[in-house]
């Protein structure tokens, strides 16, 4: 049940001389012109898909206030509807975080909506594999070598394939590995080679090989859009600037007209066991800087942004109850985060379980009711137009009993 509660030749897995790195490993460049050919309608779709590494405390991101056993189960980091403590109330039953005030505004001009009681799969509590079952796709964590997003990429409708997606970050996530090429991008503080040393490598292997320097080139390329004065790193920099930063690069290429239409990254760090800190702590930190990451999307995409769906999804949840270091262990149920100018916002959408402790899963988790699979195979479906065949089938295998979830986007 779905409730609204007002409430040309490499790929990017293999690593050969051919997967250039350049300027620090600022880049690794091939078939840069990921571009849809444009719908009838004239839609030019993006996605980027933003993944939260470490589990997200989803009762403390969207806090069920409303529920009369939530505050005892999240104790002294628990939100509450005013004061010191003040949650931003989405409706008369769930309150935002106060780190969020760009997530806010974007959810009462509804173009941001919240998925709760939300989980994949997988049912243990092991970051490495509960982080496999979100990526690669799979029912279950195993040894595969591919992710749901390149699989997707390959499963586009005839007309709008991409030529490749961009993975942000030193490393391209599973998420985006597989058949379908990448191109990859991260700032770096490294000094990067002279214009001039890139210049005499061009030069060189236009000679010896061309198609290196075609990729040297189109590499070149990527790196000049995504840099500019503002994204100069600064001394001292923290997780929260970060998060912006990555964003802010990501947003400059995928604005281009030649730039990429599908990305995927990575924050890293949301395993707050202790001192999660309700509406100022650690956790506050963090969901401050997803807070800027997501405007800065908003910003650098401009007129793209009307296109634009951004998920934000995590591997699990966390307990209900705090524990004795003012933080709270592994869990099952969270919340994913929709944005963007095509959602369909200002809702939260749950099959609420409760908290009772009847209710919780193992007697100490919120009780996942929405499987997140449904939930990306609904933006893939009405978003990039692929098949629920395609969906149950190739991007995420033997899964035709989560059906693509309808209504998400506007």
């Amino acid at each position: 049940m779905e409730t609204t509660m007002d409430c040309c030749e490499s790929r990017a897995s293999s690593l050969t001389r051919r997967s250039l790195l350049f300027g620090g490993a600022s880049f690794a460049a091939w078939a840069y012109l990921p571009k849809f050919a444009r719908a009838a309608e004239g839609r030019d779709p993006r996605l980027i898909v933003v993944i939260l590494r470490g589990a997200l405390d989803g009762l403390a991101t969207v806090a069920p206030i409303g529920d009369p056993d939530y505050a005892a189960l999240h104790g002294s980091i628990a939100l509450t509807s005013s004061g010191a403590k003040g949650a931003t109330m989405l409706d008369n039953f769930f309150g935002l975080h106060p780190a969020m005030p760009e997530f806010s505004r974007m959810y009462r001009e509804k173009r941001a909506a919240v998925v709760h009681a939300v989980a994949t799969s997988y049912r243990e509590r092991s970051h490495f594999d509960g982080q496999d079952v979100l990526e690669s796709g799979f029912a279950g964590p195993g040894r595969v070598q591919s992710g749901w997003l390149n699989r997707a990429l390959e499963s586009l409708p005839r007309g709008e394939r991409v030529t490749s997606g961009l993975a942000v970050g030193p490393t391209t996530p599973l998420i985006l590995r597989g058949a379908a090429p990448t191109v990859a991008w991260a700032p770096v503080a490294l000094p990067q080679a002279a214009e001039d040393t890139a210049m005499r490598l061009m030069d060189l292997y236009s000679q010896r090989d061309p198609a290196l320097a075609k990729a040297l080139a189109a590499g070149l390329q990527l790196d000049k859009v995504a840099k500019g004065d503002d994204m100069k790193p600064k001394p001292g920099i923290n997780g929260a600037a970060a998060m912006r930063l990555v964003a802010r690069g990501a947003a400059k290429l995928m604005a281009a007209d030649d730039g990429p239409r599908i990305a995927a990254l990575a924050f890293d760090g949301w395993d707050t066991h202790a001192n999660e800190g309700g509406a100022t702590g650690r956790l506050a930190q963090l969901l401050g800087g997803l807070d800027g990451a997501l405007a800065e999307f908003e910003s650098g995409l401009a007129a793209r942004w009307r296109d634009t769906v951004v998920v934000v999804a995590t591997e699990f949840g966390r307990t209900a109850r705090i524990n004795g270091t003012e933080g709270t262990d592994h869990g099952t149920g969270t919340v994913a985060l929709l944005v963007g100018g095509a959602v369909k916002g200002g809702r939260i959408i749950s099959d609420w379980p409760g908290l009772k402790p009847a209710n919780l899963y193992q007697g100490r988790d919120l009780a996942p009711t929405t499987d997140l699979r449904a939930v990306f195979k609904g933006v893939l479906h009405d978003h990039l137009g692929i098949g629920e065949s395609a969906l149950a089938q190739t991007v995420f295998p033997d899964s035709a009993s989560a059906k693509p979830m309808k209504g998400l986007l506007a």
